[in-house]
């Protein structure tokens, strides 16, 4: 390979590798909902490695060798292992060799800077030169009023004063535009993020806007969002999309992501469910996370691709990966899955929020020292969620008063706070452990996680697996889900204890049961490889879009219900349109549920019925027994598509059948009895009309106006059906009631009537009737103002 070649080849390499470092470029404490991450390409290579895994914090390295298999299998594989290592050792140092040796024939054929204007136009600048009794080794603004870089051609500018500028004027004044929108972007930065106030996000949002106005990508990122959801902007569906197209035209992944999402809901341009796969697969290429987890649900679900499980599992996977290393021990942030269509039939039962009132119950009760209160307080604010916002500020001191008052659980609780450390209370090994130590002590098995993970991983005391697996054992025979987590992984890795993946999948089981995500993450990948259990692709798709939907993208839920909740429609929709498309059930039937209820003025009348029967059916193959019914309704009376009756009893059937549902039930009993969809049948209608009233007490009144409505019906067909003549032609009343039958007849007829004429009689007889009687006529009261003084 020639110089230049291998030149060009270290270059394509270097810039690819930058690429990946500005892609993976993070800003702190931002929405993810509306910035996701990106992946560098190491990021993406070492996902797809194969050589190690990282479950819950430690390396699992991967091994398909059973206890079983022969020691020569063993040794030859490790033999083949040390072989490709080898190579793999040898190929990567010739690759840096490769590399470094042409950057530095780069640095040495680089051309050299040459002076523009100034007194030495032409000349190579000399570096470094003195000014000002001050060494330069680059250009320099230093000494300018208009800012414009500058280099001497010589050392000494003063002995010589030979110089000329770095740059053209066009030049400059481009690089200073971008530094004074960089300026503007990060002071909108800064307080967006160090506020909380309304008014001042707006504030925020405004140098935001004036910051993409001058072309600054991240800033025209997050206002293209805003504009898109209505954050703290006019929401205005067309200039996002002119934004979005702007960034995709520059290579932004979360630009291609968010076009793609506008081409597959039809939002500001037709509908084109191809375009979006194209922006889609570029967003992941780029490393946009959200678009990973897009693909992986379409994947998954088939939509607009080939259904295919393992690719499903490979965009999954990379997102789960970032989700659970961002997770700490406490199990992940809440997220609250509301639905709208529970929250109408039953309200505030379904949405597990809190009530103000009683929030500020609980707080009374904790000013009181009331230590349960103190405590559930803490849990509240440390975690976040049930409309209470994460504050570890208050955690802190609620914990700290409870823990005062000597109560083991809050005394845990600052333990892990110190353990894992914060904005608001410092990292400190040494005060987690003292926190810990009390609380194991009083039998707190939060405590003795703790102290099981101070031992595991020697944080303020020696390393001690024998102690670790101790107090992880008492942990979790006490159900708490960090010690079951841990003990999982401590039989997984063969850690201070044999190796047992039986044992690690029953614990790992045992913490997911409790919602711990990264239970959750470990088994599924477990299912993804086949460690311990039967290899089972569609099993790890599952437990990796349970962990992926706990991203921090999930908080965009409650953003979405707050926006419905202050009449925002557009805004909730268009948000609940989004996570619909990343695979969230409960974001896709709220959206098909503002759309069925026609309060989305953004998409146009004619199409809310086709595109809220889309979002059914998605919610619906989720197993939403709701969604079930809605797609039966929906096909029952010709919502969005053709009246077919047939359809709607396939899907009324199979809410019942997989659901139990009360209302499909009875609608299947509606449906034989009316013979729509189905062979008419009395006795199946009656048959589902009984189940119905059993699955639910709520059914039971409708159930039995059914069944009487039914009971006339069978006895008006009973009568249509028989010939009444016929009948009583094939009666014979001597030998049924005897030869003088007619008499005994005619006797009963005789009792009655004379039973009759003496009620009558006496009737007549107990109510006197005396003359010129006549009804009283009520007084009327004197009106208010002429009533007598009291």
């Amino acid at each position: 390979m020639g110089r230049w070649a291998r030149l060009g080849l270290a270059l394509c390499l270097a810039a690819l590798w930058a690429g990946g470092l500005a892609a993976a470029d993070e800003e702190g404490n931002q929405d993810e909902s509306l910035e996701s991450k990106t992946l560098s390409a190491e990021d993406q290579v070492k996902d797809r490695s194969t050589g190690t895994r990282v479950v819950a914090g430690q390396i699992f390295l991967e091994s398909g060798k059973l206890d079983s298999q022969s020691d020569d299998a063993e040794n030859f594989h490790s033999q083949e292992e040390e072989k490709e290592n080898s190579l793999e050792e040898l190929n990567s140092l010739e690759m840096s060799n490769l590399l470094n040796k042409d950057l530095e024939e780069a640095e040495i054929q680089s051309p050299v800077l040459t002076a523009i204007g100034g007194t030495a136009d032409g000349e190579p600048c000399h570096f470094p030169f003195l000014f000002m009794e001050k060494e330069y080794a680059e250009c320099t603004a230093d000494g300018r009023e208009d800012g414009r870089l500058w280099c001497a051609t010589t050392y000494d500018y003063k002995k010589d004063q030979k110089w000329g500028f770095c740059e053209t004027e066009e030049q400059s004044n481009k690089r200073r535009q971008m530094q004074e929108a960089e300026d503007v972007y990060q002071t909108g930065m800064k307080i967006l993020n160090e506020s909380s106030k309304k008014a001042q996000k707006k504030e925020a949002y405004q140098y935001l806007l004036k910051a993409a106005d001058m072309n600054h990508t991240k800033a025209m990122e997050k206002v293209s969002y805003a504009l898109l959801f209505g954050d703290y902007l006019k929401q205005n569906i067309q200039s996002s999309k002119e934004l979005f197209e702007k960034l995709t035209e520059e290579g932004s992944p979360k630009g291609q992501m968010a076009l793609g999402f506008l081409y597959a809901s039809g939002l500001g341009v037709n509908s084109s469910q191809a375009k979006a796969l194209v922006y889609y697969t570029f967003g992941a290429l780029g490393g946009n996370l959200i678009a990973h987890m897009i693909l992986g649900y379409r994947y998954w679900a088939g939509i607009g691709v080939l259904q295919s499980c393992e690719s499903a599992l490979t965009h999954y996977r990379l997102v789960a990966n970032h989700v659970a290393s961002d997770i700490s021990l406490t199990g992940g942030t809440v997220v609250q899955r509301i639905r709208l269509a529970d929250e109408v039939e039953n309200p505030g039962m379904a949405s597990g929020m809190l009530e103000e009132d009683l929030i500020q119950y609980y707080q009374f009760l904790a000013e009181k020292g009331d230590v349960q209160a103190q405590v559930g307080l803490g849990q509240l604010h440390l975690h976040g969620g049930r409309g209470v916002e994460q504050n570890h500020q208050r955690a802190f001191e609620y914990f700290n008063q409870a823990a005062n008052a000597g109560n083991s659980h809050a005394m845990a609780f600052l333990g892990k706070m110190y353990s894992e450390g914060s904005d608001v209370v410092p990292q400190s090994n040494e005060t987690a452990l003292q926190y810990f130590k009390k609380a194991a002590d009083m039998g707190n098995p939060v405590g003795q996680s703790g102290l099981g993970m101070a031992y595991l991983y020697g944080r303020g005391v020696p390393v001690n697996y024998e102690l670790a697996l101790k107090y992880f054992q008492k942990a979790a025979e006490q159900g708490w889900v960090d010690g079951q987590l841990q003990l999982g992984s401590m039989y997984y890795n063969g850690i201070g204890v044999k190796r047992d993946y039986k044992q690690a999948l029953k614990y790992f089981n045992l913490a997911s049961q409790g919602g711990h995500i990264l239970a959750f993450y470990n088994l599924a990948q477990m299912h993804a490889t086949g460690t311990g259990v039967m290899r089972s692709c569609h099993t790890a798709v599952e437990l990796f879009k349970n962990v992926c939907e706990r991203g921090r993208w999930s908080e965009r839920l409650m953003t979405a219900y707050n926006s419905y909740k202050d009449g925002d429609s557009n805004s909730a929709v268009v948000q609940y349109l989004l996570l619909a498309e990343q695979g969230y059930e409960v974001a896709q039937s709220n959206a098909a549920f503002i759309l069925d209820q026609k309060e989305a003025s953004i998409v146009g009348e004619n199409e809310t019925y086709p595109r809220a029967l889309l979002h059914w059916n998605r919610a619906a193959s989720q197993g939403y027994t709701v969604a079930r019914i809605k797609l039966g309704d929906y096909h029952f009376y010709g919502f969005g598509t053709d009246v077919d009756y047939e359809t709607a009893f396939i899907h009324y059937r199979l809410a019942s059948e997989q659901q139990h549902s009360a209302q499909a039930m009875f609608n299947l009993g509606y449906m034989h009895e009316k013979g729509l969809g189905i062979k008419q049948d009395i006795h199946l209608a009656k048959r589902f009309y009984d189940m119905a009233a059993e699955a639910s007490p709520d059914a039971q009144v409708p159930v039995f106006l059914a069944l009487c409505k039914l009971g006339v019906i069978y006895s008006l067909q009973y009568v249509r059906e028989i010939n009444i003549r016929e009948v009583f032609s094939h009666i014979d009343m001597d030998q049924l009631l005897g030869p003088e039958w007619d008499l005994y007849l005619m006797t009963i007829i005789a009792l009655l009537l004379g039973t009759i004429i003496a009620y009558r009689q006496r009737q007549h007889q107990a109510i006197p009737r005396p003359a010129g009687l006549r009804p009283a006529v009520p007084q009327q009261e004197p009106p208010p103002d002429h009533q007598p003084p009291q």
